[in-house]
């Protein structure tokens, strides 16, 4: 038998797809999920056009999309803007 790695870049083919898939991100996982969720939705759209969008280089947006590094919050705006993402807040219930 054969398998293949799986690379959910494969399956982020639509805009409602990757607006699911970072919102549950979101809410379910840490900032290391979410720095890589972003990185595999760059990939997904493709890093050249996301670099050229943002005006940062390809090796600077896989560097920045690592998980385990702490990229500054303008990079990530400036990837969430060119993957076609907005940043919304919604209050939560008081405990």
């Amino acid at each position: 038998m054969k398998t293949t790695k799986f690379d959910i870049a494969d399956y982020l083919d639509d805009n409602e797809m990757v607006a699911e898939y970072l919102n549950t991100v979101l809410e379910d996982g840490d900032s290391s999920d979410v720095i890589a969720a972003i990185g595999h939705i760059a990939k997904a759209i493709g890093m050249t056009k996301i670099a050229e969008e943002t005006g940062l280089s390809r090796p600077s947006l896989y560097k920045a999309l690592n998980p385990d590094s702490k990229p500054q919050f303008e990079t990530i705006f400036k990837v969430l803007k060119a993957v076609g993402g907005q940043l919304h807040i919604n209050s939560m219930p008081a405990t």
